[in-house]
């Protein structure tokens, strides 16, 4: 019996021991395998880290303004006879609107002119007679002052018939029309909007640290969002003597021109002030910062020694990078770069540091200071 026993278990010893040994060889097999095996080199696109004199910008939003710009009122109360425009079209300077009623001031201004021809022949008669000494000095001044009171009493109503011909004070585009025939207006009440838009107006706000850089013919450039890829630039024509003092900022006034009337009065744009100073920078593209809560990197290509061939190859270092301003497609570095070091111009997010890489740039996008909807 306790022979038995011994041999069971020197068998499963021996079964063990097997068991052991074939397993120690499957992980020998497994580490060699790994020890042989070579990670495949990554594919990469690269930029150079450019050295380039950026203009030096003020952004701002601001709001548009007519140059000049009103709601054309009747000055006087009275019935609208006549409309002689149609809504949204343009107006010269002086052109008809609308025609009130001026029937009675009319036919005043036919009793009054009769009174001036009158008037006007009593006063040559009495001064022929003042001049033969058959009438006297008072009666001389008489005639005349009658004459010149009749000839008051024609322009005054030449002035209502005028105010209830309403015109255009000047050239511009109008609006959506206000009145309509029959209506009774009161004085005051709005006809039609009227706004010249040749040049506009841009109001915008700069924080007072910045007016010393600014003066009246500074650079505007000025983008709506009607039109984003197009840029207008104008001039700073007016610059606020005083601060807020709530905000602390001040207020500029520049002058833009306005082709095909692409802006209008109310509309918000974005103002960039171009100041007359440029600033040296070190730029790569946006896509080749790997942005994480930490720090910021770029991965910069670098050439590498194969030890066991003997040949080179490209291998990538991680480099923490301090960033600036970003425009269009690219952002400058304030550290961690230095210019013309190579990096990787898209893609890093698959990347690690001191991975293998193969650089092919044939498939490399274009980077662009101002992009549009075309080039990006």
């Amino acid at each position: 019996m306790a022979k038995r026993v011994i041999l069971t278990i020197v068998g499963l010893m021996i079964v063990i021991s097997v068991l052991a040994g074939i397993k120690a060889l499957q992980i020998r097999r497994m580490i060699d395998n790994e020890t042989a095996f070579v990670v495949p080199h990554e594919t990469v696109t690269t930029a150079v880290v450019r050295a380039e004199s950026w203009e030096s910008l003020l952004t701002a939003v601001g709001s548009l303004e007519a140059v000049q710009g009103v709601t054309v009122a009747a000055e006087l109360p009275g019935k609208v006879v006549q409309v002689a425009f149609d809504s949204g079209t343009k107006a010269e300077k002086g052109e008809l609107l609308v025609r009130q009623n001026t029937t009675s001031e009319r036919a005043q201004l036919a009793g009054a002119e009769a009174s001036v021809e009158l008037a006007r022949l009593t006063y040559n008669r009495t001064a022929d007679l003042y001049k033969k000494k058959t009438v006297s000095k008072s009666e001389l001044d008489t005639a005349r002052a009658n004459l010149r009171q009749v000839v008051a009493e024609v322009d005054s109503i030449r002035t209502v018939i005028a105010k209830k011909t309403i015109r255009a004070p000047f050239a511009g585009r109008l609006g959506i029309r206000q009145v309509d025939l029959g209506q009774i207006l009161s004085e005051g009440d709005g006809i039609v909007s009227l706004q010249a838009l040749g040049p506009v107006l841009v109001n915008f706000l700069l924080p007072q640290r910045q007016v010393a850089q600014i003066t009246t013919g500074t650079i505007v450039r000025v983008t709506a969002d009607t039109h984003p890829n197009t840029v207008i630039e104008g001039v700073i024509t007016a610059i606020n003597p005083e601060v807020d003092a709530a905000t602390r900022n001040i207020r500029v006034q520049a002058t833009v021109p306005n082709p095909d009337e692409m802006l209008r009065p109310g509309m918000y744009v974005n103002v960039v002030v171009v100041l007359s100073v440029r600033e040296d920078v070190l730029t790569i593209p946006v896509t080749a910062v790997l942005y994480a809560p930490y720090s910021d990197s770029a991965f910069v290509v670098e050439s590498s020694k194969n030890g066991e061939k003997g040949g080179t190859g490209k291998v990538l270092r991680q480099q923490f990078v301090r960033l600036g301003e970003k425009r269009g497609d690219y952002i400058t570095v304030l550290s961690g770069l230095e210019e013309n070091e190579i990096v990787v111009s898209r893609g890093v997010f698959k990347l690690r540091n001191g991975q293998a890489v193969v650089v092919d740039n044939t498939l490399s996008p274009d980077f662009n200071l101002e992009p549009n909807l075309e080039n990006n």
